[in-house]
């Protein structure tokens, strides 16, 4: 999983956020730009704590938080500039939030992330 995540960063973060592909590598051809998935973030917050690296994960989710509309609802991607783009609201996005907010939360409560067990 630690080889896993470490090139997911290396090729698919950009500013802490995650992309869901890199679309110069696999154009999509759709017009636009493609901005991060916010899903994949969430997901990212969540291995990170899974891998016992919770300071990155809180990190992570607690900047995460700051992208929410203010009725506290996520889009299905996040633009450069910190726009909603896609489907909104996107209910797997919710869905990896709030797995990721449990896992975290946990494993805050225990001070570590043990074995990858939260």
């Amino acid at each position: 999983m630690s080889s896993t995540l470490k090139r997911i960063e290396e090729t698919l973060t950009r500013d802490s956020f995650v992309y869901r592909y890199d679309p110069e590598e696999s154009p999509d051809g759709l017009e636009g730009r493609e901005g991060t998935f916010t899903m994949c973030t969430f997901w990212l917050a969540e291995s990170y704590t899974r891998l016992g690296r919770l300071e990155d994960a809180r990190f992570l989710f607690e900047r995460m938080l700051g992208y929410a509309s203010p009725l506290g609802l996520f889009a299905e991607e996040t633009g450069p500039t910190g726009d909603m783009l896609g489907n909104f609201p996107q209910a797997f996005t919710h869905l990896a939030l709030i797995n990721s907010a449990f896992i975290l939360d946990r494993a805050l409560e225990r001070g570590t992330a043990k074995n990858g067990r939260i």
